[in-house]
């Protein structure tokens, strides 16, 4: 496979950097800057937070999502107190374990369907209140857009809040492709994080377009004191962090956060539209951010992952996941729907 040409569906963090940001990054090298989050791009992304997410919004800069994740949780949870999550959530599934190794945190997972919890779900652990025996729930944690592709509505992020908080918890938001979820509800950033009754949130740059660049955002103003401890016991202090806080700002400071996933998420639709009139493939979720699963005999898969990368879901059912990115091209679309057909084609 040639690494130079070859274009993939596997992750959108397969996706490059977006100019844009490489520029904001550049702009960001001009002379000395103090270190450890006091240098001007991250002032200015102090601003541009409270500006998308209300006042009271505290934005703490890090290096990756599973950072975010972990440091989100910690500044949220007291050592005996536990993490209610959906069992498929990228915090229980795709964080090596970090959320128990690193932060010693119990996760009480959930089955779920769709990848989305519910009041009813998360009944199911959140009880034992007071018991000494058991490791006691105090946050829920959501994925918007969830790792099935799934989408929140507002309306079901407030229902969620309520029946948490009602209970003594707090909600937690893992955002890493936030932007995604706005761009398909067609709502600012804030209405179904801050109004919707979110408390901490890890957002997500870059899966987005960015090199490199999460975030927590503590939307609780009675929450978040304990944030730069945790983040720099974490190891996700970043001493030059202007450099991450660049390439949010270059996000953020106008529409290019939503650009990006606007045109992810028409990409995804493109593909689902392209592979439904293809005999043999069938579409098995809903497609509502950038993501696509379909069903797909493995032979067929094996030899599709020769030409283009993306990943088996369930080797069981044959279930795969093709990703679009910010920089996904129409004619990789049709050129994948091509070579899907193709496939198919030699196993009749």
């Amino acid at each position: 496979m040639d690494t130079q040409v070859w274009r993939g569906f596997a992750s959108d963090n397969y996706a490059g950097v977006h100019p844009q940001i490489l520029d904001a990054i550049v702009r960001a090298n001009e002379g000395h800057q103090v270190a450890y989050g006091d240098d001007e791009s991250t002032q200015r992304l102090e601003k541009l937070f409270i500006r998308h997410f209300g006042e009271g919004a505290k934005v703490f800069p890090l290096f990756n999502g599973t950072g975010a994740n972990v440091v989100s949780l910690q500044g949220m949870l007291t050592s005996w107190e536990a993490v209610i999550c959906a069992s498929s959530s990228h915090l229980n599934v795709d964080e090596g374990g970090a959320p128990e190794k690193v932060a010693g945190i119990k996760l009480w997972t959930i089955p779920t369907e769709d990848g989305k919890l519910t009041p009813e779900l998360i009944s199911q652990q959140a009880w034992g209140f007071g018991d000494v025996h058991r490791a006691q729930p105090a946050v829920v944690s959501i994925t918007q857009v969830t790792e099935l592709g799934t989408l929140y509505s507002v309306d079901e992020i407030k229902e969620l809040s309520a029946y948490v908080h009602s209970h003594g918890m707090k909600l937690h938001m893992d955002g890493a492709r936030i932007a995604n979820a706005a761009a398909s509800l067609g709502v600012n950033l804030r209405d179904f994080t801050t109004d919707a009754g979110v408390d901490v949130l890890s957002f997500g740059g870059t899966k987005n377009g960015g090199m490199g660049c999460e975030a927590v955002v503590v939307l609780d103003q009675d929450l978040g004191s304990g944030i730069p401890y945790v983040r720099k016991s974490s190891m996700q202090l970043a001493s030059k962090m202007r450099f991450i806080s660049a390439q949010l700002e270059a996000l953020l400071e106008g529409n290019l956060w939503l650009q990006n996933a606007g045109h992810a998420n028409e990409m995804a639709k493109r593909l689902e539209k392209a592979v439904a009139e293809i005999q043999g493939v069938k579409i098995v979720r809903k497609v509502q951010a950038n993501s696509v699963f379909a069903l797909l005999p493995l032979d067929v898969s094996e030899r599709l992952q020769k030409r283009f990368r993306f990943y088996v879901w369930n080797q069981a059912t044959g279930e795969v996941r093709w990703m679009c990115s910010w920089d996904t091209t129409e004619a990789d679309v049709d050129a994948f729907a091509s070579a899907i057909a193709e496939e198919i084609s030699v196993s009749k």
